[in-house]
């Protein structure tokens, strides 16, 4: 396993830290939370799995008790960010025979254990963010496990609300729309050429600053105890959207051709990135839960319907 330094900053910052403070032991935050804010060690989230994606309490990873450590076996996939963590946040089944959303168990996994294995997945864009990670009698100390055993599902869904309900989707719009902004402005034949273009960027900067309101009153409600869950599932859902809107915005100012040129080459307008992130925004509807998901839990729990 190679570990080095990925662009694009901590992720555990946005979900493992804030579920550490609520479930971890004293000895657990001293140790982790301090590192997670100030960068020093770096963590991946170890939920889906071949048969269990968005239906993630079908995962099959077993932990099982053994003296003063449980044996995890089992694989992850898609698990962003395993090539560089120091740490995995893992849910594994300790109990096989409770139904499928009891019996799980949260774990703090050292990725340097033996055992455990990453091997990447090269996206359509050439990039290499996600990974397979395999567990081989990987020995776990039973002061690893945060929260209670058997109901990591609860803890779980609350890592997830802070994972759904940040604001680092709509900082990255913010700075889109302003370079897109202003490569128009220096290159006024992209308004000639598509005088809608102006209206576009208008609607995307109009998204931004609702999606930030939207993570704003989310962070509000989660700082004063209130549980934000259909809440972080709107924020979710408007940003990954929107993250795709954006990249179609910047795909048509520059045109297709000009567009997907590599970011590599002299000639690539903005380094290449809308081509690039265009390439990359197709997953943002379905990382940390596909749009579907979302919205049936907007509908269920932040409206009151009835499951279809």
């Amino acid at each position: 396993m190679a570990y080095h330094r990925a662009p694009g900053g901590n992720m555990g910052v946005m979900w493992v830290g804030p579920a550490l403070l609520l479930y971890g032991t004293e000895a657990q935050k001293a140790q982790h939370v301090r590192a997670i804010a100030d960068a020093e060690a770096w963590w991946c989230t170890l939920y889906s799995e071949p048969g269990a994606g968005s239906d993630l309490a079908a995962m099959q990873t077993r932990a099982v008790a053994d003296g003063d450590d449980y044996l995890i076996n089992g694989q992850k996939i898609w698990t962003s960010g395993a090539q560089s963590a120091d740490w995995g946040w893992l849910a594994a089944r300790t109990d096989p025979d409770a139904p499928k959303h009891k019996g799980l168990t949260m774990f703090m996994v050292d990725m340097r254990s033996p055992g455990v294995t990453v091997r990447p997945l090269v996206n359509m864009a050439g990039g290499h963010s996600f990974n397979e990670v395999f567990f081989e009698d990987v020995r776990v100390p039973k002061t690893n496990v945060v929260g209670e055993v058997n109901r990591g599902w609860y803890h779980m869904a609350v890592a997830l609300d802070f994972e759904r309900s940040g604001i680092g989707g709509f900082a990255r719009g913010r700075r889109i729309v302003e370079e897109y902004a202003g490569y128009a402005r220096d290159h006024p034949q992209t308004i000639r050429r598509r005088p809608s273009l102006r209206y576009d960027l208008a609607d995307r900067a109009i998204e931004v600053q609702v999606g930030t309101h939207l993570a704003y009153r989310i962070t509000d409600m989660q700082t004063r105890g209130i549980v934000a869950n259909y809440e972080a599932s709107v924020s979710k859902l408007f940003a990954s959207e929107l993250a795709q809107r954006l990249q179609d915005t910047g795909m048509a100012m520059l045109g297709t051709s000009a567009a997907l040129i590599d970011p590599g080459d002299p000639r690539a307008a903005l380094r290449g990135s809308p081509g690039r992130g265009y390439l990359h925004a197709v997953s943002a509807t379905i990382a940390a839960g596909t749009s579907e998901i979302q919205r049936g839990i907007i509908a269920t729990r932040g409206l009151g319907l009835p499951r279809g």
